[in-house]
């Protein structure tokens, strides 16, 4: 039993979630409340992260079900990585001593169709990125000009210090920002004038986007070293996740596409033919032989019909079909006609009526009436002579 599900509700997820959909969660949560595309929600993006590595552990998950976030603290589990180490660990950017030498990766989520994963397709993804500025070559300024900076005295941060009660101070540390945290700066006139003294410039980038046949929900594209440029630094990368859009037919299951389709109760009992639009625009035909009874809710499969795999195109999954019977409305046929139809149908199973047995109505519930009168009857539980609660048929 679940005794908290603060966890789970930050991530939006079920307390009885899968790894996938908690994973799946988290993927979308965190690129959209990343501190670079969302400055003003760090703090989210900060619970939504310590979320996601308790969650995502089989030991901490089943920790914190038992006994909640003070399990967690006391088991000595808190803590993990930073949320930006779980982000990159989890989009594949790399730790701290990487970050040291290369720059920080860009992600981006790339919004697909299944017809696009079936099919393969290529996109162009248009980026605006930091490049090493080409007038002054990442230096900022005229060469050699270069000043301490007055207001930091060259430590490259800023001492803050406030009172926060009677005989109470506090030190705040923040990086400078006449020289964004450099220690040094060029004066107006030797600054270059093309990156104003930033050493980078924005531009805009066109990717082309390879989307493979096969590929999933979530999986990942990286171009190595097309992401920010800064001075020092080796370019970050650009990764770009995939999101599969719901699509109104199929469903996708690992390799397989599973479909409904409604067939009649004369299709089911005496045989139908029926089209399939394929998600390359091929038409398929399937159908049952008279006699072969399909149930409601029963599952056929059509081979070699689902998703192309991953780098083997030419093999495929299943097509799973899954059939919803639609049964005839009330007085379909007509009443003398009932016999000839009862002739042709399996005979029915006899029951034994006696004297002492009393024959009741049976009517349509109205389902809603039924939950209203449910829910007034809890008032009432306390009191003997109260009403009670039920289900309550419509009147014929």
């Amino acid at each position: 039993m679940v005794h908290e599900t603060g966890f789970y509700d930050l991530l939006g997820v079920n307390p009885k979630a899968s790894a996938d959909e908690i994973k799946k969660a988290y993927r979308k949560l965190a690129l959209k409340y990343h501190p670079d595309k969302n400055p003003s929600e760090g703090e989210r993006f900060k619970l939504i992260s310590q979320a996601y590595d308790v969650l995502s552990d089989p030991k901490k998950r089943d920790l914190y079900d038992q006994g909640g976030e003070q399990a967690i603290k006391e088991g000595g589990m808190s803590g993990g990585g930073s949320p930006m180490d779980i982000f990159n660990m989890f989009f594949g950017g790399g730790g701290r001593m990487q970050r040291e030498r290369k720059g920080k990766n860009v992600v981006h989520q790339l919004s697909v169709t299944l017809e696009e994963m079936y099919n393969g397709t290529t996109r162009k993804l248009g980026l605006q990125k930091n490049v090493i500025c080409e007038k002054c070559d990442g230096y900022g300024g005229k060469k050699g000009t270069l000043e301490k900076c007055s207001t930091c005295k060259g430590r490259g941060v800023q001492v803050k210090v406030q009172q926060i009660g009677p005989g109470m101070i506090q030190q705040i540390q923040s990086m400078c920002g006449d020289c964004q945290g450099q220690g040094e700066k060029f004066s107006s006139k030797d600054r270059c004038k093309n990156c104003n003294g930033h050493k980078v410039e924005r531009k805009k980038k066109i990717l082309e986007v390879h989307i493979d046949k096969g590929m999933r929900d979530g999986q990942r594209i990286t171009f190595h070293g097309e992401g920010d440029q800064e001075p020092g630094l080796d370019p970050g990368d650009v990764i770009i996740v995939l999101d599969q859009k719901e699509h109104d037919v199929f469903q996708r299951q690992d390799d397989n596409l599973v479909m409904k389709m409604d067939i009649k109760l004369v299709d089911a009992l005496c045989g139908f033919k029926k089209t399939v639009c394929t998600l390359d625009n091929r038409t398929l035909i399937i159908g049952t032989q008279p006699g072969e009874v399909v149930k409601h809710n029963d599952i056929k499969c059509v081979q070699n019909e689902g998703m192309p795999l991953y780098r083997e195109p030419y093999e495929k999954g299943q097509l799973i079909i899954q059939f919803q019977v639609e049964f005839p409305e009330k007085d379909w046929l007509p009443e003398h006609l009932m016999f000839q139809l009862e002739r042709l149908l399996p005979a029915r199973e006899d029951v034994m009526i006696s004297d002492d047995m009393e024959e009741v109505d049976l009517c349509e519930m109205d389902i809603q009436s039924g939950q209203q009168r449910s829910y007034s009857g809890e008032a009432y539980e306390e009191d003997d002579e109260g009403p009670r609660g039920g289900v309550q048929c419509q009147t014929q």
